[in-house]
This record gives C-alpha cells, structure tokens and sequence, in this order.
C-alpha cells in the first residue's frame, strides 16, 4: 500500500503545479516523502505550471452545446492561439461544453484535473474562462452560433426567443457574433451611461460651433447611433440593414442573449 493519501497529492500539486496523475507518480517513486516528490517532479520538468499563473492567457477556445432546450458556452484559456486549436485543447473545451449544457455551470468544475493536466502537458497558463448556460422553458426556444477561426471556436453565442423559432434564433445568433451588443432593449442601459454620453456629445458639438438651437437635435440624434452601436433591438440587421432586428422578429420576442469572445 502507498504511504500516502488522497489530500498528499492534493497539497503536492497544489504546492507545484504538477498534474494529479503526475503528482501521485511522484509520491509513489519517492515512497510518500513530499520533499523527494517536490524534487523529482522538477528534475522531470513537470513542477513548473505553478510559474506559469501570471502568465497573460487571453488566448483560449470556446465550444457551444445544445441539449433539447438546453444551450451552453464554455470559455477555456491559454497563452498562444497555437496551443488553443490543439485538439487536447478543443476536445477539453468542447467536453466542458456539454457536461454545463447537461448538468449546470457548476458541472464545468468536474473538469479541473484535467485542465491542471492540461497546463502540465501543454506548458501554457490554461484555465476556465467563461461558462454560461440558458434552459428554454415551455414555448420558447434556444439555439446558438459559433464563429470559428484557425481550427477553434472564437465567439460563442447564445439567444432565447419567445414564440420564435430555432432557425429565427440562430439568425439573431448570427448576427450578435459580428455586432457584439452590450444590452437588448434601450431600457436595460445605465441612466448614468446615458447622462454621461449625452454630456459628452453635447460638448462636442458646441465645441464644432454648431448653432444653438440646434445642438439638443444633434446631440439626440447622435446618440441614436450610440444606441444603435449597443442595444441588439435597435441594430440593423447584418444581412439586410434596411431591417431592425426588432423588425426581423416580427411577433416573437428575445429573452435574453449571451456571448463569449476570445480577447474580449
């Protein structure tokens, strides 16, 4: 029998950044003595992802899930796009992906061993980013998009309608991946956003000596196009800008949308 418990290994790859399977090998070469572990998993080159959480990890994957009405994201990190679009990389982010669409956010931690192992092999600060997850209730639907870029998912998007359909979610999908709208309705931004954008129009268009009575029109219609760069609702439509997406849902209605972007 090993001379040595479940929580050793723990505080050995907590005190070195060594794998599980790496730290539990250590411990068994060096019979139990954690100070001979320590020493033989530097001399292995396997005691050096502790050095690496410092490390700028904007890098990374992320994979999208659907189950029945169910959708996920899930956000891995890493140092280089190189690493991200290995398929160690893709297939963890994408198996994280389905363990928080099946089992909840809180399934993504099941994970964590393997990403500890992750960082060992790979040699990069890798970590779980993001991680949403969005369940349909009764009459309503769910669907997703995934931008991809050199062999990885980069943008991960996920939209809930009322009384739409999948294929009408996956457009407004579509479209909030190239748009990136911060809110969905106009009513949803701050009123302090808003006093301070107004605040700083104003001052620009009286500084371009515009005239007086005309500058509350002015200031008013260019933070229209504030809006329109910001409030999903209010954006023209990618594939046909003479339409709003608040025209092109016709009768059905967002709920909410989330997104998860590589380096936003």
């Amino acid at each position: 029998m090993p001379d040595f418990t479940a929580k050793d290994v723990q505080a050995l790859r907590q005190a070195t950044g060594a794998g599980m399977m790496d730290a539990k090998r250590a411990l068994q070469e060096n019979d139990g003595n954690m100070d001979e572990a320590k020493k033989w998993l530097r001399e292995k080159g396997l005691a050096k992802a502790s050095d690496r959480s410092d490390r700028d990890n904007s890098q990374g994957a992320i994979a999208v899930s659907t189950i029945g009405g169910v959708a996920a994201i899930a956000q891995l990190k890493s140092e280089t796009d190189f690493v991200a679009k290995s398929e160690q990389f893709t297939n963890l982010v994408q198996e994280i992906a389905a363990l928080v669409a099946a089992n909840g956010p809180e399934a993504a931690q099941q994970k964590a061993d393997a990403i500890d192992d992750l960082k060992v092999v790979l040699k990069e600060n890798i970590e779980l980013g993001d991680v949403v997850r969005i369940e349909a209730p009764e009459g309503h639907v769910v669907d997703t998009y995934l931008h991809y870029q050199d062999g990885r998912g980069v943008n991960g998007v996920i939209v809930q309608l009322e009384g739409g359909t999948p294929d009408l979610a996956h457009e407004v999908a579509v479209h909030v991946a190239f748009t990136k709208p911060t809110f969905l309705s106009r009513s949803d931004v701050p009123d302090a956003d808003i006093a301070e954008e107004r605040e700083t129009l104003t001052n620009i268009t009286r500084a371009e000596g515009k005239p007086a009575a005309a500058v509350d029109k002015i200031v008013e219609g260019r933070l229209g196009g504030w809006f329109r760069d910001r409030v999903l609702l209010e954006q023209s439509y990618v594939k046909d800008e003479k339409v709003t997406i608040e025209q092109l849902l016709g009768d059905a209605k967002i709920i909410r949308f989330a997104q998860v972007a590589i380096g936003a």
